[in-house]
C-alpha cells in the first residue's frame, strides 16, 4: 500500500496486552487525536484528508489501532471489543504525553471516542463526533430504513442471503455495493486514500465488532449505547453528519441532543465521509470548532 505524507514522528507504543501500535504525528501546535473507523481500517483515509488542521496551527495526530495498519495483528477475537479499544486509546494518549487533547472520532472511531469519553473522564478539551450515532438499536432500525430503498423484492433477497450467512454472494454484494454508493461516499471515484485503507481492511476485528458489512449488524456491539452516560460530559462537542450518510441525520440529532451543549452540522451533498465530499465546508466547520473550543 502507498505510503501517506511522511509523519513528523512515527512512535511505536506498546500495550498491556504485549502487542504495539504505531502513531503518527504532523505539524505542532494544539494536538487533535483522530480515531479512524473500521474496526480494522488503516487511518490513513481519515490521517490524510485531516492534515489541512496542520495549516489551521493544530497538531495533528493519529494511529493504526491494533489489528490495523503497521501495528501489530494478533489472531485472538477477545481483543476484539470497544472496551478494550478504549484503555488502548488511554494508553496511546499517555504514551504521547496528550493530557487533553481535541479528539476526533469517526465512525466506529466515534463509537470508541464515545466509550473513552465516558470511561475517562475530564480528558479530553473538546470532542467532534463525526459520522456516527451513540445507539445501535436505533441506527440498526435507521439502516433497515435506508435498505427498504432498494425495493422490497431485493430486502427480502438481503434477508435470505443473511438468514443463510451467504454474504459473499454476488447479488447480495451487489446491493451491498450500491448501499456503500449511496450511503458511504457519492463520489463518482473515491479517493486514493480511502481505496488504500479499503484494500487493507483487517475483517477480523470488524466481522467480530460489528458484522459482515456496514448495513448488518450481528457483532458484539449490536446492542451498545452511551446516549444517557454522555449527558455527564461537560467540554465541547460537535456532532457532524452527511444528509446522505448510513449514519443518518436522525442518529446525529439523538446523538447530539444527549451532550449538554453540543453543536452538530448536516452536510447537504454528503453521505458518510464530508470530509472527501464537501471537504472546505467540512474542514471550516471543524477547525471553527476547534479554535473555539480552546
Amino acid at each position: 500500500m502507498p505510503q501517506f505524507a511522511a509523519p513528523d514522528e512515527t512512535t511505536r507504543i506498546p500495550l498491556d496486552t504485549g502487542h504495539e501500535v504505531v502513531a503518527y504525528s504532523w505539524g505542532e501546535g494544539e494536538p487533535v487525536m483522530l480515531l479512524s473507523g473500521g474496526p480494522g481500517l488503516p487511518c490513513r483515509y481519515l490521517a490524510e484528508p485531516h492534515l489541512r488542521l496542520v495549516d489551521e496551527g493544530f497538531r495533528v495526530v493519529s494511529y493504526d489501532q491494533l489489528g490495523t495498519g503497521a501495528s501489530d495483528r494478533p489472531d485472538d477475537p477477545k481483543l476484539w471489543h470497544v472496551a478494550r479499544f478504549a484503555t488502548e486509546v488511554d494508553q496511546v494518549l499517555r504514551a504521547l504525553s496528550l493530557e487533553r487533547p481535541h479528539l476526533l472520532g469517526h465512525s466506529w472511531g466515534g463509537w470508541l471516542g464515545m466509550e473513552f469519553a465516558v470511561a475517562y473522564p475530564g480528558r479530553l478539551k473538546s470532542l467532534t463526533l463525526a459520522d456516527t450515532a451513540g445507539d445501535i438499536p436505533h441506527l440498526v432500525s435507521e439502516l433497515d430504513r435506508l435498505r427498504e430503498g432498494l425495493g422490497i423484492e431485493t430486502v427480502r433477497m438481503m434477508q435470505r442471503r443473511e438468514a443463510l450467512g451467504q454474504y459473499e454472494h454476488p447479488e447480495y454484494l451487489a446491493a451491498i455495493t450500491l448501499l456503500n454508493y449511496r450511503h458511504m461516499c457519492r463520489l463518482d471515484e473515491w479517493p486514493e486514500p480511502m481505496t488504500a485503507s479499503v484494500a487493507d481492511w483487517n475483517m477480523a476485528p470488524y466481522f467480530e465488532v460489528q458484522g459482515p458489512n456496514e448495513f448488518h449488524y450481528i457483532g458484539n456491539l449490536s446492542d451498545w449505547t452511551r446516549l444517557e452516560e454522555l449527558g455527564a460530559f461537560d467540554a465541547p462537542a460537535l456532532v457532524l453528519c452527511g444528509a446522505h450518510d448510513e449514519m443518518t441525520p436522525a442518529c446525529a440529532r439523538r446523538l447530539a441532543a444527549a451532550i449538554p451543549g453540543a453543536e452538530i452540522e448536516v452536510f447537504p451533498n454528503s453521505a458518510h465521509c464530508p470530509f472527501y465530499e464537501e471537504p472546505e465546508a467540512y474542514f471550516a466547520r471543524v477547525a471553527g470548532f476547534l479554535k473555539a473550543a480552546g
